[in-house]
């Protein structure tokens, strides 16, 4: 569990018991909608003191409001796009969709890696297509990446958003704009009318822009994406080369993007 919420992938195992504590924490008030801090003290056995700087780093993500002694799950979209919420969404079935996403990662590629967490699970997998250049906005993704032997890391600046962990905005964009991609992978939050929509307008932006600089686009989506509606379209279907779901998409959806000539590549559990 604690892999969910690692963003700088520390090696000192107090670090790593506070990043899987407040993974713990940020699900069991999703869970219940709000909760007593004095609550949490004795659930996972810690100080007061201790779970007040935990829930603080949590409402500084944007998860949740604190007042008087009550943590609250925050009750607008953007609890649906924090890193800390999409990290604890079907884990399996992003695996299985990452797993399928590398056969379409060659070496010697360049390749954009938005900040979604469907697209980190590729990570483990870079080292074995290497040599290659990743270029990502996610801060958790540079450090998942940034020890891994001939993988040149561009790493996009901007404005940081705490929320996801990462780097967003005209300074981005610009960056973005400047360079061209062999490949990019994107997640995206909902698919409606086979468009695909997300709540964050500046996150739109962001990965439109790798969108276009990228020769071949790929997305990435759980059987979810399709029982969700987001305020922001992105793209439609049809404008991504292949699009990866897990095989707990419903046969009427698949068929339906089949019958448009969309390539679709079902992800097994096994990955393949």
């Amino acid at each position: 569990m604690g892999a969910l919420l690692l963003d700088e992938l520390p090696s000192d195992s107090r670090h790593t018991r506070q990043l899987v504590r407040r993974q713990m924490i940020a699900e069991a008030v999703i869970a219940e909608g709000s909760m007593r801090i004095e609550d949490l003290t004795e659930r996972f056995g810690i100080s007061l003191m201790t779970a007040h700087r935990d829930v603080d780093e949590l409402v500084s993500r944007g998860l949740f409001r604190k007042s008087r002694g009550i943590v609250t799950a925050t009750s607008t979209s953007l609890i649906e796009s924090s890193d800390v919420y999409r990290a604890s969404r079907q884990a399996a079935e992003k695996k299985a969709i990452a797993e399928a996403a590398m056969q379409f990662v060659e070496p010697g590629q360049a390749i954009f890696f938005d900040d979604s967490t469907t697209v980190l699970q590729m990570a483990p997998h870079l080292s074995g297509k290497v040599p290659l250049t990743a270029i990502t906005n996610s801060l958790t993704l540079m450090n998942a990446l940034k020890d891994i032997h001939d993988v040149t890391l561009l790493a996009l600046g901007g404005q940081f958003h705490n929320w996801c962990h990462a780097f967003m905005g005209r300074m981005t964009i610009n960056e973005i704009a400047r360079l061209r991609a062999d490949v990019v992978f994107i997640a995206m939050s909902a698919i409606t009318d086979d468009i695909v929509f997300h709540q964050s307008p500046e996150m739109v932006d962001t990965k439109r822009a790798m969108f276009e600089s990228s020769a071949k686009r790929i997305l990435l989506s759980d059987h979810t994406k399709f029982e969700r509606r987001a305020l922001h379209s992105f793209a439609r279907l049809s404008e991504f080369d292949v699009v990866i779901v897990d095989d707990k998409t419903p046969t009427a959806h698949i068929d339906r993007m089949l019958s448009k000539n969309i390539n679709v590549v079902i992800a097994k559990g096994n990955g393949t």
